[in-house]
Parts: structure tokens; sequence; C-alpha cells
């Protein structure tokens, strides 16, 4: 296999005509061009130059090598121009995953402003379920992804960034005794039915249900429902009340009433996964801080 560096050599003495020249340009000594010359010539199996005069120029061959050795210097300036635009975050793809909630309040504001940020760079966007952004992560499928924390450690190179607490409010019919409190005490809802919102059970169900029990009762379920708007739906009819975090209740519906709740106060954590080598990848932390300037807007 011929070595690119001699034939960087090979070209330096053909576009300055002699050996003595091309070692003055590359800061070796003639002996050392000719010695990368003959090792070329050797490993090309054929004479690349030929004196004339006092001077060299290119055999056949040697002028077939140049050439090529032309085309490869600008292949190397361009892929060097390339690295540079990725480090600095001007070109290249970020592949984020999200949950449907942090979708419509935190995502869109945070690509808007990346967008602004970084024109060039394209973003892959797409929903995922929000328990395992990590196996997103690790198989290669996505640079960023934006889950609901429920303690699992982060998997090797991986790293964690946390973006809010979601808090959980509580939703009551429009004519509910309750409705004249400010704020509730979680216990206050543990003798009527419940509707259960909760679309991931082993998830935000479990957060649900916990903290009822550290206020001394499990709620009543009488109806299930699979997302928040549709459990608002349920609550306007006087089925029953049911808790929902701050970023899934979207538009509040007329029929219903929202009061926070303390004792406890359960909420959900959010962070954002990333591989540790987009860590240092502009782009990804341009986005990782819009991210979390939207969540801040947003708690």
């Amino acid at each position: 296999m011929l070595d690119v560096r001699r034939m960087q050599v090979l070209r330096a003495v053909v576009t300055s005509g002699s050996i003595t020249a091309a070692a003055a340009n590359l800061g070796y000594t003639p002996s050392a061009i000719s010695q990368q010359v003959a090792a070329l010539e050797k490993e090309a199996g054929i004479s690349l130059l030929e004196r004339v005069g006092r001077g060299v120029q290119p055999t056949e061959a040697g002028r077939l090598l140049t050439e090529h050795a032309a085309g490869i210097t600008d292949r190397l300036v361009e892929a060097e121009a390339a690295l540079s635009d990725l480090r600095a975050g001007r070109t290249g793809s970020l592949r984020v995953r999200y949950f449907a909630t942090a979708g419509a309040a935190l995502v869109p504001p945070a690509v808007a402003r990346f967008r602004a940020e970084h024109p060039t760079v394209r973003l892959d966007l797409k929903p995922t379920e929000p328990l395992d952004p990590m196996l997103e992560i690790s198989s290669g499928h996505a640079d960023v992804a934006i889950f609901i924390d429920h303690g699992r450690a982060p998997g090797p190179g991986l790293q964690l960034a946390h973006l809010l607490d979601d808090p959980y409010l509580a939703v009551l019919p429009r004519d509910h005794d309750l409705r004249h409190k400010r704020v509730l005490d979680l216990n206050d809802l543990a003798d009527v039915p419940w509707v259960d919102a909760a679309f991931l059970p082993d998830c935000c169900r479990g957060i649900v249900t916990d903290a009822c029990a550290g206020a001394g009762f499990s709620p009543n379920f009488v109806v299930e429902s699979d997302d928040y708007p549709t459990a608002q739906g349920f609550v306007a009819a006087g089925l029953g009340v049911t808790i929902a975090p701050k970023l899934g209740l979207g538009a509040i519906h007329p029929g219903v009433v929202v009061r926070r709740l303390r004792n406890p106060e359960p909420f959900r954590s959010i962070r954002a996964a990333f591989r540790e080598a987009g860590s240092v990848n502009p782009a990804a932390a341009s986005l990782l801080n819009a991210l979390k300037d939207a969540a801040t807007t947003s708690s």
C-alpha cells in the first residue's frame, strides 16, 4: 500500500522542481527527502523521478501519483474544515427523544431557541416512552432523551441532567365541596372516588399511590383514563377527582378547578439523558441549556 505522507513528499519535489528545494520547504534534509522518494518508488514498483540537469522531473508514474496526492490534500483540507464546523456546533445532527407532556411544554421553546443558534444543525425529534431513554441512547438511536426519573442509575457512558421537578396538582369538579380551599392536604381526598389519570402504570401511577400511602390512604379508583385531558373530562362530569402533573394538565377543562397539594406534595423529576461524548458537543450543550431555560420558565 502506498504511503500517503511519502506521496506528499513526492508532490513537494515535483512542484518545487528539486529535492533540495523540497527539503527546504518541508524542513527536512535533502537526504531524508531522497530516502522518502526511494521508499515510495519501492512501494510503487516503478521509477517516479528522473534527473534533468540540476533538478528532477516526474516520470509518467510520478505525475500520476502527484495528481492523486493533490486530490488527497484537498480532501484532507475539506475533512479538517468539516471537523472544525462539527466541533463548533455549526454542522451535524442531534437525535432527540422525548415523552408526550415534555414534548408539549419543554421541547418546542427549546427547539426554537436551538434553531436560532444552530440553523445548520439537523434535529431528529421523536416521541418515545419516558421510562427507558437510556436504551435509546446506549443502542445508538438517540443523542439526547428527556425522561421521568424513577431512580434508575444511568448506564455506562451516560450522564443525566436535572431539568425540573414537576408538581402534581389536585383536579376537582367545579362544584366540589373542597373547591374553596386554595391548597389541599392530600388526605383531604382520602374518602372520595378517584379518576386514574396515570398513562404509565409503572411510573406515574407509582408516584400517585406512593404519595397517597404517605398521606395514610389508598386512592379509590372508580374510572380509568390513559391521558390527562380525558381524565379532566371524567372529573368535570363529577365521576371523581384526580391529581395530575402540572406539565400534563395543558388546557384546563372549564368544568374543573385545580388546586395545589401539600403533606405531601407529589412531583415527578424530569431529566435529560445524554452520552458522555455528547457533553463536549457544542450543539448538544446548547440544546441542554435551552431545555433548562424552558424548564425554568414552565415551572
